[in-house]
């Protein structure tokens, strides 16, 4: 028996009584407290969610923007097409996931079922192209090519496809109006997903799972605009399914169009004539290879010297963007991705990046003026220039003796900027710099804008590169391992590229002679792209204003009452006085009448339009030359280039005269017809707005280049 006070034994069951009670009324409390906030303090958010069980909505997609050149001329805009599409969540609910019904509708559409499986599946990190990147709750395109008959056998049979419709949509057109294809330009459009729909929640554009969005190019740029506000209809439905009333919905709006400085007639011969340089390349021999000239890829942009507004830029290999359009196939998808694409997905224009060889002159002559050398001195073109056991030539080795820096532009004389790049290194200290170091010949390139984007109105462009000091140190501690590890190979290796590993491991971070040298002439690891030195020859031209370069000229709202400009903006101005840009203008022109680029402009109107040019030839190691040819009037600038295509002049010069031949109805023999001009004066004002929104769009005829005047006796001259 216990020991233990009866009194105890009560005391200790009255204090566990106590407890059971204070945890009864706390849990009662705190049910109590829940209960308040369910249904008292967020009563109405969780009834309004509740509602909302029994609501479904029906989504129909805006009509997006239309797309259009300067002068109102559709580049992409819609149409309506017969569009095969399957509910992915309607399939998976089947035993078979759809099999069945997939293989109905192959032979109904005469695809594979493969394909059509491939197309309906999710896309994920493993899963390649085709397949759906969009939301998994949106109806899957398989076709928008359907036949009025293939859709009426689906319509008909609903019992055979459920989860299947054919229904007329309004998909992406992209017309190509005149040949001018403006691929990489434009853009192309892809599903949305959850993710982007979720990032858009508290934006200013959300998105919904059946919207389509930019993913390059002015469609991406202006996707806001462009895409609209869907219209959203919310029904009541009860248990069943059944519809019993109206909820509140959502008025949609039309997709905005954009305008654009393009001008499609100049895009198309932009097109045709650098496609048709980089044929020709193809068949010159390349001297110092013995092969001909691969030629494998190019670009070309002409731009409003006043304004830096894109009148057109092409670039190749391209694409047809209307591949996209209904879902990208797997073929398709190889051919613009693989490995033996040469990516024509790449806009070469923004995006294509190489070294600019001797275009690259005009910023060392404003580099040597600002270190205080005189436009108008002598400085010795020699046929080549030595430092320590190192040989530079001057190209073919060609020496036109004492010549001024205007000279030394007009016939290229890389020695003349040898010598003065490498004072000015040795002035800086050298492998020792100093700490005032001025560093002219890097600081002018980054005051001209190099080495950073332009601002095009387009996205993913590149930066280019300056290899200043920094830059090296940089560069070096980014790459040291992978260079010291393959200099260990050294002695028993010396190939070049161990030889390189192994100068670079030791002494990688020093900006040497030779650097400096390469760089005054466009060499070495300077990288431009074609957007950046248009950007530069426009300023030579408009007198020293750098701008924006933009592609978008306009926003206007689908009933033509509400238009928003975008106005060219400048970012800065070139780092020259007025007496030296005019010295340099001078040299340029010479280039043009009697300088490097005087062969392609033979018999050039010069006297009625002034034509400036510069061309430039880029050794790049391990491939063949690169050809760059950069020029302007006063109206427009030019610049092209060509991958492996050889020399400036002979590669790209023939094509860019034939785009200013088209420009300002220019005949071969110098002759003008202003009838056959395209362009011969930037265009301003925007096109007709009409009382109903409709944007009048102007005819397209294909360009027919001017005749030469007939001589006297009635041949030609």
């Amino acid at each position: 028996m216990s020991n233990i006070p009866e009194t105890g034994r009560t005391s200790r069951v009255t204090v566990r009584l106590i407890a059971i009670q204070i945890l009864v009324f706390s849990l009662l409390l705190t049910l109590g407290g829940r209960l308040w906030y369910l249904q008292i303090r967020n009563g109405q958010e969780y009834a309004n969610e509740a509602k909302s069980n029994h609501v479904q909505q029906v989504v129909e997609p805006a009509t997006r923007g239309s797309i259009l050149d300067a002068r109102g001329v559709p580049l992409a805009d819609n149409q309506t097409r017969l569009v095969v599409s399957a509910s992915r969540t309607e399939l998976l609910k089947m035993k078979d996931d759809g099999k069945g019904v997939l293989g109905r509708l192959s032979k109904v559409l005469g695809m594979s079922e493969q394909e059509i499986r491939n197309k309906v599946r999710l896309c994920d990190a493993k899963t390649p192209q085709p397949c759906w990147n969009g939301s998994p709750y949106q109806p899957i395109p398989i076709t928008d090519e359907a036949t009025t008959q293939q859709a009426l056998q689906i319509r008909e049979r609903s019992e055979d496809f459920p989860g299947i419709s054919a229904e007329p949509t309004a998909v992406r057109r992209y017309a190509a109006p005149g040949n001018a294809n403006t691929a990489q330009v434009l853009g192309y459009l892809s599903p949305v997903t959850d993710e982007e729909i979720q990032k858009a929640k508290n934006s200013n554009s959300p998105l919904l799972r059946s919207d389509q969005v930019g993913r390059s190019g002015l469609e991406r740029t202006y996707d806001s605009d462009l895409r609209g506000k869907a219209q959203v209809n919310r029904y009541e439905v009860d248990n069943l399914g059944r519809v019993i009333g109206q909820s509140k919905s959502e008025k949609g709006q039309a997709g905005s169009s954009v305008v654009t400085s393009i001008d499609a007639r100049v895009q198309a011969v932009a097109e045709k004539e650098l496609d048709q340089a980089m044929k020709d390349a193809r068949k010159e021999r390349d001297k110092n290879t013995g092969t001909n000239y691969k030629a494998d890829a190019g670009s070309v942009v002409v731009m409003e010297a006043k304004t830096g507004r894109v009148v057109a830029m092409a670039s190749n290999p391209s694409y047809d963007p209307n591949a996209w359009v209904g879902g990208i196939s797997g073929k398709d998808y190889a051919k613009l991705t693989g490995k033996g694409s040469n990516y024509p997905l790449l806009n070469r224009g923004i995006q294509g990046q190489a070294a600019p060889g001797s275009i690259f002159k005009v910023i060392s002559t404003a580099a040597a003026v600002n270190a205080g050398y005189d436009f108008d001195g002598h400085y010795p073109c020699t046929s080549s220039y030595s430092i320590g056991g190192q040989v530079f030539k001057n190209f073919e080795s060609q020496s036109h003796g004492a010549i001024d820096l205007g000279r030394a532009l007009e016939v290229s004389c890389d020695t003349v900027f040898y010598r003065l790049s490498h004072d000015e290194w040795k002035r800086d200290g050298g492998l020792k710099p100093k700490a005032d170091a001025k560093n002219w010949f890097y600081k002018t390139a980054h005051q001209f804008g190099l080495g950073d984007k332009t601002g095009i109105d387009l996205p993913s462009e590149v930066t280019g590169r300056v290899p200043d000091r920094q830059w090296k140190k940089d560069f070096w501690k980014a790459n040291q391992v992978g260079w010291c590890e393959q200099a260990k190979a050294w002695p028993k290796k010396k190939d070049f590229a161990t030889k390189l590993a192994r100068e670079n491991c030791l002494e990688g971070m020093k900006l040497h002679a030779y650097d400096s040298i390469n760089y005054a002439i466009g060499q070495g690891d300077t990288l431009v792209t074609p957007i950046q030195m248009a950007t530069i020859y426009a300023a030579i031209s408009n007198g020293g204003t750098l701008y924006d370069p933009s592609v978008g000229k306009a926003v206007i709202t689908p009933n033509g009452k509400h238009i928003r400009n975008i106005v060219p903006k400048p970012h800065g101005k070139l780092p020259v006085t007025a007496k030296t840009l005019k010295q340099m203008d001078g040299a340029l022109a010479g280039v043009a009448t009697r300088g490097t680029a005087a062969w392609r402009f033979g018999g050039w109107p010069q006297d009625k339009i002034p034509m400036h040019a510069k061309t430039g030839t880029a050794e790049v190691y391990g491939k063949q030359t690169t050809s760059w040819f950069a020029t302007y009037t006063k109206d427009y600038t030019i610049v092209m280039t060509i991958s492996q295509g050889g020399t400036g002049s002979g590669a790209s010069g023939p094509a860019v005269r034939k785009i200013y031949n088209a420009l300002y109805g220019v005949s071969e023999d110098g002759g003008i017809d202003n009838k056959a001009a395209l362009l011969p004066k930037p265009q301003a004002r925007l096109p007709k707005i009409e009382d109903d929104g409709t944007i009048q769009a102007q005819a397209i005829k294909p360009h027919t280049p001017p005749k030469p005047k007939p001589s006297p006796s009635g041949s030609p001259q």
